[in-house]
């Protein structure tokens, strides 16, 4: 621990020193990459707005540039942005989708957990809120210094180093530092008191080595109920280049500090209003409750609570190398550290202090990754192989535990709790992955056909050992392992103009640890499951045509996927109560779909994007809850809209920029056997902004006003905030989070 931690301490003061030493006397913009293409991963075509082709590939790649990026509300999760593509539904109860409890993504059917995210190959782990491999991509990076985001819907890319990308990957890369000195400066302010404050410094290119340091501040009020959500970021980045071979160093920092929206049920809602939140700063409002005291429509101790937040401390620092050994033979290698320590507070009135009727109740994490990544890229004629290994050690931890509270003394401050009056249970999960991949890219017809074909393999060990909680949590090793995972594709090129494409692919996903784990059950339950558990599994086909044209670019994919051994998570009891979930194997699930993508540009300045898509998602056996039957064959997945429709229009002449863009999400079902859904909806965005270029005291100055949710419409964003159950005909499960109603921001920037 000595030794990682002051390699992680090391690479800040090696940024910092960097930062110092090698400012210039050079003025000029703080300019975006020179190849946003190569920014957004070498096999995708980025455009200005998106890039709906993915040119040359064997699969579906779609990609956002760094322009893309940056005209969402300064803040917003790329995550968010790319909810746009086809296929991705993303939902959240703020404006930027950063609030993590609330945060939910899916692509084909797929959730979170079961999709792969990388920030420069460096791998996040699922990106879930009780996160036991990884990190949010908003804690990994400052979305100013992002530049660019890549998804591939089914078969992600062979060597994208994830244990549990079965439903597809998504990729995100960090801007190099500019060759030009320049400072960046950028103020939001907007909607219930929102601030956000960025700046960054980029020394120029010094011989070769140049960096940047960047910093960003964010806060804002809840949009309902009282609370803070903080944010402080510190990011740098340097890049060494010579002729064969280039370096790159990259630190985060992160502190991250997030007042809760309350979950409701549909019943919930219906009865207390939409607008319906936790009690604070009412604390003799939320002493009566949970003495069973209720008023103002309230008739539940778990309508409301006092308060709950997340908090999360991460630090990730990563190496890379890589030289061109010869013109055919490159050689590259990544090493990374991270560190995490997360806690999640609920005020509950389930367990009492010595003077009130309520406690503290935390779930808290721990994380410590280290991680190398060795490749190599050979071309030999017309192939060009490639090969790598990811090894990765990853300790962590997860605990329950109550704190007593005060009468006199509410718990409105944000802080880690320490010293805890009662420990529920504890444990500890040493986890090791062992991924290698081979592929071969070929090309024939003087390019007009071209074939990849390889597979990896994948082996995660965890031993998850129990040191309090007795029988309640279970111990014992998991092995999820596949040494041939094959995936195929090719290309064929019909004209200048149009290509086909088609790819198969299997996936893996490893067993998670912590909270949402097989491990969270007791230990009679996992000895009597571990013999016969498997870990969840995929088989993906898709295909489709592609044009690309001066006017036009258009995609259209059909997919079908074989999902195996598919893991059920069934809540127990109320999420504040913190029983553990029991884990069912339904069996497979069968999903098939189609994706239409259109981007048309009938004169310069004018763009008009599409996307639709179509997925259906079914249980394909009923499964056995302790000795019920519970008749899920047929039944649609949880949280997968079957139509997800989204639509922008853009406007851009002489610094100038007018967007205009909806989202159509279709309806969601709550339960397992579907007797429970919230409704379809549409939300609609708007955005302006104009830049004022080469002034007499600044490189440009740039003002942009974002409105999100225009129309201020009222709607259920993420559902399954507290997992899913079987049945809930009346909608009583508290698992539902408000959308955002309409907010404003306005950003000012400016470039020295």
């Amino acid at each position: 621990m000595t030794t990682k931690t002051t390699l992680l301490a090391a690479s800040i003061l090696l940024c910092l020193h960097a930062g110092a030493t090698f400012a210039a006397e050079a003025s000029a913009a703080d300019a975006a990459p020179a190849d946003a293409a190569a920014d957004a991963g070498r096999d995708a075509t980025t455009l200005d707005a998106v890039s709906v082709v993915g040119t040359g590939q064997t699969r579906q790649v779609q990609a956002l540039g760094r322009a893309e990026l940056q005209r969402e509300a300064a803040g917003t999760n790329p995550l968010k942005v790319m909810a746009k593509l086809p296929g991705v539904h993303f939902q959240s109860s703020d404006p930027w989708g950063n609030y993590e409890w609330s945060s939910k993504l899916s692509i084909r059917g797929f959730s979170q957990q079961q999709l792969g995210f990388t920030l420069d190959g460096v791998p996040l782990g699922d990106m879930s809120y009780g996160n036991h491999n990884g990190l949010h991509i908003g804690r990994a990076i400052s979305s100013e210094n992002l530049s660019g985001a890549e998804l591939s819907q089914g078969s992600g890319a062979i060597d994208t180093a994830s244990s549990g990308n079965l439903g597809g990957t998504l990729r995100f890369f960090s801007a190099d530092p500019s060759v030009e000195f320049g400072v960046r400066l950028a103020q939001t302010l907007g909607s219930d008191s929102t601030s956000r404050s960025f700046v960054r410094m980029d020394t120029g290119d010094h011989n070769g080595f140049s960096a940047y340091l960047s910093g960003v501040f964010h806060t804002t009020d809840k949009w309902k109920g009282d609370g803070p959500q903080r944010n402080s970021q510190f990011n740098g980045k340097f890049v060494y280049a010579g002729e064969d071979f280039k370096i790159t160093g990259f630190v985060d920092s992160s502190r991250r500090r997030e007042t809760d929206y309350a979950d409701l049920s549909l019943e919930s809602a219906q009865r207390l209003g939409m607008d319906w939140d936790n009690y604070a700063k009412d604390w003799q409002r939320a002493i009566d409750a949970a003495g069973g005291i209720f008023r103002g429509g309230v008739t539940s101790v778990d309508d409301a609570y006092y308060i709950a937040r997340g908090v999360r401390d991460d630090d990730l620092v990563y190496f890379s190398a890589e030289w061109n050994a010869t013109p055919d033979l490159t050689l590259a290698a990544t090493a990374y550290y991270h560190t995490n320590e997360g806690q999640g507070h609920w005020a509950t009135p389930y367990s009492t202090s010595p003077t009130v009727p309520l406690r503290m109740r935390t779930t808290e994490y721990d994380i410590e990754r280290t991680g190398i990544m060795p490749s190599l890229s050979w071309q030999i004629g017309n192939h060009r192989l490639q090969a790598g290994l990811w090894l990765e050690k990853n300790d962590h931890g997860v605990q329950r535990n109550f704190y007593d509270l005060k009468r006199t003394e509410p718990p409105n401050e944000i802080f880690f709790y320490r010293n805890p009056s009662e420990r529920v249970f504890r444990q500890r999960f040493d986890t090791d992955t062992r991924m290698y991949y081979v592929l071969d890219h070929m090309e024939f017809a003087d390019g007009r056909l071209a074939v990849d074909a390889g597979f990896k393999g994948l082996r995660v060990e965890t031993d998850g050992k129990t040191l309090i909680g007795g029988a309640s949590r279970a111990s014992g090793k998991l092995v999820s392992e596949d040494n041939f995972l094959p995936q195929i594709g090719a290309r064929w090129q019909l004209g200048e103009h149009e290509e086909i494409f088609g790819s198969y692919s299997e996936n893996l996903s490893a067993f998670r640890t912590g909270v949402n784990g097989p491990h969270s059950t007791s230990q009679a339950a996992f000895d009597a499951a571990v013999a016969t558990l498997e870990p969840e599994s995929s088989k993906t086909f898709e295909a489709g045509l592609r044009t690309s044209r001066d006017r036009i670019e258009a995609s259209v994919a059909v997919y079908r996927v074989n999902f195996e051994n598919r893991l059920l998570a069934i809540a127990r009891c109320a999420g504040i109560v913190g029983c553990a979930s029991s884990f069912a194997n339904v069996g497979d699930v069968d999903s098939r779909g189609a994706e239409v993508t259109v981007l048309w540009k009938p004169v310069a300045g004018l763009s008009w994007y599409h996307s639709l898509a179509f997925n259906d998602s079914q249980y394909e056996s009923d499964y056995l809850d302790g000795v019920t039957l519970v008749r899920t064959k047929g039944k649609q997945a949880v949280d997968a809209p079957k139509r997800l429709y989204a639509t922008e229009l853009r406007w851009e002449r002489d610094g100038l920029a007018l967007q205009l863009g909806a989202k159509y999400t279709d309806k969601r079902y709550l339960t397992y056997l579907n007797d429970s859904k919230v409704d379809g909806f549409w939300v609609v965005d708007a955005a302006a902004s104009y830049e004022w270029k080469e002034l007499s005291w600044a490189d440009a100055f740039k003002l942009q006003l974002n409105a999100t949710n225009l129309f201020d419409k009222e709607y259920f964003g993420s559902i399954g905030t507290n997992g899913f159950v079987a049945s809930d005909p009346k909608g009583l499960n508290y698992t539902l989070q408000s959308g955002a109603p309409r907010q404003v921001f306005v950003t000012a920037e400016v470039r020295f």
